[in-house]
C-alpha cells in the first residue's frame, strides 16, 4: 500500500490553513484521513481521546498514533502511558509488576508515529509505523533498574525507574511527571524499513478560516 502521494497532500493542505506544526490529537485525524483515501478501511477512531491504548481501528491492525521531534537526525523520545497504578513515590512498584502492566496495555499492532524537523520555513515530516511488538518499544526487551535521585530532598530516593540502552534505545518512568513511561528510540538501519512516507511542508498559511467558509458556503 503506497501513502506518499495522500500524506504528502493531507500534510501540505493542513499546513494551507496552519502554521503551527501537527500535533498528536490532528495527527490521528490527519492519519485516518490518509489512510482512507490509500484504501485502508478506518472502523472506529478515539478522536483524541486520553485513554491508553489504540487510537485509530483499521483494516491494517490497530494503530497508537504518537507525535514527536527528532533530538537528532536519528533519534526521538515519545511519551507513553501513566503508570501510577502500578508504580509512584508512595510505592515504587516492582518489574514483576511494571512490565506486564506495560505490556497489558497495547491493545494495537503499531505505533504510528508523525516525527517532524523545524526550519525556518519549512517543516521535514516522517511518519512510522513501528511494530509494537518491535524490540525498542518492547519493555521485555530490556533489563530495568530503580532510577535514584542525586540531589535535593530525593537524594538516594527511588524517583523512577530506567532501562539499559539496547541498540540505541531505552525507556524510563519518572514518578514526578505522574509515573509516565517515555520511550528514547534511535532509528536504526533495520528500523528504516518502518518509514512510510516523507513529506517537507512549506509554512506561511493560504487561506484563513473566513476565507473557507466564503470558498465553501
Amino acid at each position: 500500500m503506497d501513502f506518499q502521494e495522500v500524506f504528502s497532500q493531507c500534510v501540505q493542505g493542513y499546513h494551507f490553513m496552519n502554521d503551527t506544526p501537527i500535533n498528536e490529537t490532528m495527527w490521528e485525524d490527519i492519519n485516518a484521513e490518509v489512510l482512507t483515501a490509500a484504501g485502508c478501511e478506518v472502523f472506529c477512531q478515539a478522536n483524541g481521546g486520553h485513554k491508553s491504548g489504540a487510537d485509530l481501528f483499521t483494516s491494517i491492525g490497530n494503530l497508537s498514533n504518537k507525535s514527536s521531534q527528532y533530538d537528532t537526525p536519528t533519534s526521538f523520545k515519545m511519551s507513553s502511558y501513566r503508570l501510577t497504578t502500578v508504580c509512584s513515590d508512595k510505592d515504587p512498584g516492582s518489574v514483576e509488576t511494571i512490565v506486564p502492566e506495560i505490556e497489558k496495555r497495547k491493545n494495537f499492532t503499531f505505533y504510528s508515529i508523525l516525527l517532524r524537523k523545524d526550519h525556518p520555513t519549512e517543516i521535514l515530516y516522517d511518519w512510522f509505523l513501528i511494530p509494537s511488538d518491535h524490540p525498542s518499544v518492547d519493555p521485555t526487551a530490556y533489563t530495568w533498574t530503580p532510577k535514584i535521585g542525586k540531589q535535593g530532598k530525593k537524594k538516594d530516593t527511588v524517583i523512577g525507574w530506567e532501562t539499559n540502552t539496547v541498540n540505541g534505545s531505552n525507556m524510563c518512568i519518572i514518578f514526578s511527571m505522574s509515573s509516565q513511561l517515555w520511550v528514547h528510540i534511535e532509528i536504526t538501519e533495520e528500523m528504516k524499513q518502518f518509514k512510510k512516507a516523507s513529506y517537507t511542508a512549506s509554512k506561511g498559511k493560504k487561506v484563513n478560516y473566513l476565507q473557507l467558509f466564503k470558498m465553501l458556503a
